[in-house]
């Protein structure tokens, strides 16, 4: 008896183990195929909550995972390009997209058992990988995963119509509230061990065709299947940043007030069931139906209120971290593209609040902003540079590899225009000098607007303005330069006020410099044509006119 008994236990347990194996497979091939089309996507079509409900089940319907859609949905908010309330609804799209695996099993895999018709295509897929590289290979190997999903369940059935020999549904725990409470624990017990929801529902509905368990149970475990996928969202997040946490807690609250709803329409909806048997013959294909209609019920009742959980969301995690860089979240090392675009707005907060402050300090404004915002965008520019050298390396001469060149352009001169900021004595020369009061207001109007247009998520500054107004003060400096000189010989100019005047011309002629340079590599950061064309910038060797780097 015994040996039996493990033979069939060994053959489900591979079933389940050949079907997470093709989930992987799969799910890791899409994933690459699709991934910066898919962060693309989320990007692009998530500008309401209807449109980023459709985003979020057309993107997990495709790539099978609801885990990749909210994962990457929780890497958006945290690199700030997705809002709070939009990803709550890509959520509850991923949460409908992935009852499309109940669809894909109970149709194709328990249906047509078309396990053997596969092997084929696995065949086909593992060659490709083998053979061919790039796009090719990972075609190949998502091929090669979903051959191997259907000959998983092939085999899991096999062993669920044996273990129904052994045991019979009446010994699992009866149909009331506690027994549906217990079966729904068992769902949730499923998806965390396999990690995977998609596993869970499809061991499900595979025990439910051999037999081991009946059409109530079955959809009860279901039931903990769509809280158990949950536990992925809410791992992720340990230790990351507020926003993803918030996202994460949504996640979770939605999916656990949607099956609360579902466990208490579950008994009418096994009422509706046994009245109409002549159209429900099909027990996978209802159970699949009850996965997908709860979702839709749960999309129905609280699509209209993501403004309301986003808003419990937000009063049960306060935000945390120093407020400059709250973004830098470690969950987004894994995925470089998003932990950049993390940094660059790091980079543009800090940035437009130096250029407001200096400008502030350039008009002698009555409520001038202390020396300690200065000191707290030095400290985020610290901690900028330590995520930054956690950022996985991209690869030579692509895109992302001239992006992270730019962001350390931005961050060199960001911290070459702090120190300038506090050059309190330079700042009495400029200010002390009338001579200069175009100059300062030109600058200070400069960086007011550019500050304004760096606050601004879809507006590059003015670069070109900045490039105008840096090479017109190094052109007058020059110019000047000599003129001084001389006036000073023939003492038609005191020595000391010569020198003072000079000192203030190459700290404005610095501080403009500083400031083109870091809106140049802060718009650089979000050009795709980068990777087109050569590193053109000032830094990389062309001639302009940079300022004099010491002082006589």
């Amino acid at each position: 008896m015994i040996g039996p008994v493990i033979g069939i236990i060994s053959t489900v347990i591979g079933g389940i183990g050949l079907f997470l194996l093709g989930m992987i497979l799969m799910t890791d091939s899409l994933k690459a195929l699709a991934g910066d089309a898919l962060r693309s996507i989320l990007a692009r079509f998530t500008k309401n909550r209807f449109s980023a409900l459709a985003t979020g089940a057309t993107a997990t319907a495709l790539v099978q995972s609801s885990s990749a859609t909210t994962l990457a949905t929780i890497g958006f908010v945290s690199a700030g390009l997705l809002t709070f309330q939009n990803a709550i609804s890509v959520n509850i799209g991923a949460a409908l997209g992935t009852t499309s695996t109940g669809w894909l099993v109970s149709l194709l895999g328990l249906k047509l058992s078309i396990g053997k018709v596969m092997l084929p295509v696995i065949g086909i897929g593992a060659l490709a990988k083998l053979l061919t590289k790039g796009k090719f290979a990972q075609t190949g190997m998502a091929l090669a995963g979903f051959g191997v999903i259907f000959v998983g369940i092939d085999v899991l059935q096999g062993g669920m119509k044996e273990l129904s020999e052994l045991f019979n549904p009446e010994g699992f725990p009866a149909p009331t509230v506690g027994g549906r409470i217990v079966l729904v624990l068992i769902g949730i017990g499923m998806t965390v061990v396999m990690q995977s929801s998609s596993a869970a529902v499809a061991t499900t509905l595979a025990a439910l065709a051999g037999g081991t368990i009946n059409l109530e149970q079955a959809a009860s475990i279901v039931i903990g299947a769509n809280i158990g996928t949950t536990i992925t969202a809410g791992i992720a997040t340990i230790g990351a940043s507020s926003p993803a946490r918030r996202t994460a807690m949504a996640h979770i609250t939605y999916n656990a007030a949607t099956s609360f709803v579902a466990f208490l329409v579950l008994p009418l909806y096994i009422m509706l069931v046994n009245a109409a048997s002549g159209v429900f013959s099909d027990n996978a294909l209802t159970v699949a139906a009850f996965h997908t209609g709860f979702n839709l019920l749960g999309v129905i009742l609280f699509l209209p209120f993501v403004g309301t959980l986003a808003k419990i969301s937000e009063v049960m995690i306060k935000m945390r971290g120093p407020r400059l860089t709250r973004e830098l979240d470690a969950s987004l090392l894994s995925v470089p593209p998003l932990a950049i675009e993390a940094v660059r707005r790091v980079l543009k907060t800090g940035c437009s609040e130096l250029y407001e402050y200096i400008a502030a300090h350039l008009r002698r404004a009555r409520n001038l902003p202390g020396a300690e915002l200065v000191d707290e965008i030095d400290v985020a520019l610290d901690e900028v540079r330590r995520f930054l050298a956690k950022v996985p390396p991209p690869d030579v001469q692509g895109y992302e590899f001239h992006r992270q060149i730019s962001t350390v352009h931005a961050i060199d001169h960001l911290e070459r225009l702090t120190a300038e900021a506090r050059d309190k004595g330079r700042l009495a020369m400029a200010l002390h000098d009338d001579r200069m009061r175009n100059t300062r207001n030109d600058l200070a109007n400069l960086l007011e607007l550019l500050a304004t247009q760096l606050r601004e998520p879809l507006v590059e500054p003015d670069v070109e303005r900045a490039e105008a107004f840096s090479r017109r003060l190094a052109d007058e400096r020059r110019n000047a330069r000599p003129a001084i000189l001389e006036a000073t010989a023939a003492r038609t100019i005191d020595p000391d006020t010569a020198l003072t005047e000079l000192a203030a011309q190459r700290w404005l002629d610095r501080l403009a410099y500083h400031v083109w340079r870091s809106s140049h590599h802060l718009r650089e950061m979000t050009r795709k044509e980068l990777a087109a064309q050569a590193h053109t910038s000032a830094d990389a060797g062309l001639p302009v006119a940079a300022p004099e780097s010491q002082d006589p």
